[in-house]
């Protein structure tokens, strides 16, 4: 969400950005090799100053911050709270970038758990931020329909860009002195954590549309797992079927992947990843690994 919202500022006409705020560089990959943000690279291309603080509410970033003297601040999936002396540093306030229709969804995850939990619809709300999590005043709000067969990341490249649109309309509305601030009800509000490693291991005692769409939801990341044929399988993409069985149970392995019984119907792995190897469609799974009906 957030390099194409700082794309389409420094691509904005009238539009001067005075600094971006990233996480620190963090170590990567099997070296764990320092890494940069992607924020953070394409600031330095841009020629953008940046700062990447631990804390962006500590006394020597907010110091930073206040000698670049923004007018607003605009921010998308940062990753920390925002502290009074952050919020209230620019004249007209600080605006975020969250994609899901606010109050639904408030948190870390709104795209991953919006798929996991069946929804049909999303999008991008543009609000004032307040101290608490995705409490502000609504400015605008962006309606999407989610794809049947979309991933939790396509979805999120999705939003993106409609995201950056929206937040160029919305800063138009500033420049007019026409910004409308509409409250949040919370009697309406729901929650979408931060992922956990945890959250893609699979309980085959849910129906199989909820597989379906925690598969989906949590592509690329945490990714279902399972266990089959006594190896970590990661499940990358599957298909819902009306076979019945044991929950966890292997009911077939003449298709294109195997088939295994949910709480309600079944799941066929159509594309998958086997610990320490590349993805692969099931059929070349069950090719390569000889599993047996009942197991």
């Amino acid at each position: 969400m957030s390099c194409p919202s700082l794309q389409a500022l420094a691509d904005a006409d009238g539009i001067e950005v005075v600094g971006a705020v990233t996480q620190p560089d963090r170590p990567k990959g099997r070296n764990l090799a320092m890494s940069e943000s992607p924020v953070k690279t394409l600031a330095v291309k841009l020629g953008i100053p940046v700062l990447t603080p631990e804390n962006v509410s500590a006394p020597d970033s907010v110091a930073f911050l206040s000698e670049l003297g923004p007018d607003l601040a605009a921010v998308a999936a940062y990753g920390q709270i925002l502290k009074p002396c952050v919020l209230e540093l620019p004249p007209l306030g600080c605006i975020n970038v969250h994609a899901s229709l606010l109050p639904k969804y408030r948190g870390a995850a709104p795209i991953q758990w919006a798929i996991a939990n069946g929804e049909k619809v999303t999008g991008v709300t543009i609000m004032f931020m307040a101290a608490g999590m995705d409490t502000g005043d609504i400015i605008t709000q962006t309606r999407v329909e989610i794809g049947e067969a979309e991933t939790g990341g396509e979805l999120h490249d999705r939003l993106g860009t409609v995201g950056a649109r929206a937040l160029i309309e919305a800063l138009s509305l500033f420049a007019a002195g026409n910004v409308p601030r509409r409250e949040q009800d919370d009697s309406e509000a729901t929650y979408a954590p931060k992922l956990r490693k945890a959250d893609g291991e699979i309980d085959w005692t849910l129906a199989a549309r909820d597989l379906y769409n925690r598969v989906r939801a949590f592509n690329p990341w945490p990714c279902c797992r399972c266990r089959l044929g006594g190896h970590s399988l990661r499940v990358l993409a599957a298909r819902m079927e009306d076979a019945a069985g044991e929950p966890g149970t292997v009911l077939d392995v003449s298709g294109n992947g195997p088939l295994v019984a949910a709480g309600e119907g079944s799941v066929r792995l159509v594309e998958v990843q086997p610990e320490g190897k590349k993805p692969m469609d099931g059929a070349a799974y069950l090719r390569g690994h000889k599993l047996e009906v009942g197991k």
